[in-house]
C-alpha cells in the first residue's frame, strides 16, 4: 500500500466515523418513518407522530429520542408540547463527502 492509498484510507475512514451517529440514527425502519413524515412537515409533535405510526406513545418518544441523539432532529418547545423537526445540514455535508471522496478516488 502506497502513502497515498494510506492516506486515502485515513480519509475514509474519518468520514465514516462522523457518520456513523447518523448511520445508526437512520438504520432502523421506524426511524425512518418518522423522518419520512418529517419531510413533508415543517415540525411535529410526539402526539401527531403516534397517530401516523402504528406505536405506542412511549415507542414514539425512544425512536424521536435515538434520532436526536443522532443529531437528525432539533427540537422546539411550544407551550407544553415539544415539536420535532429535521436537522440534516450536517448529514448531507458529510454525505457529500464521502460521495465526493468516492468519485474522486474509487477505482471501481
Amino acid at each position: 500500500m502506497s502513502m497515498d492509498e494510506f492516506i486515502g484510507n485515513q480519509k475514509a475512514i474519518h468520514i465514516f466515523e462522523n457518520l456513523s451517529l447518523y448511520f445508526h440514527g437512520l438504520g432502523d425502519p421506524i426511524r425512518q418513518q418518522i423522518i419520512a413524515l418529517l419531510i413533508d412537515k415543517e415540525s411535529m409533535n410526539v402526539t401527531e407522530i403516534t397517530e401516523l405510526i402504528p406505536m405506542s406513545r412511549p415507542n414514539v418518544s425512544h425512536h424521536l429520542k435515538v434520532l436526536r441523539q443522532a443529531g437528525l432532529l432539533k427540537v422546539q418547545k411550544k407551550g407544553t408540547q415539544m415539536f420535532y423537526s429535521l436537522e440534516f445540514d450536517e448529514v448531507i455535508a458529510l454525505m457529500k463527502q464521502l460521495v465526493h471522496f468516492v468519485e474522486e478516488e474509487c477505482q471501481c
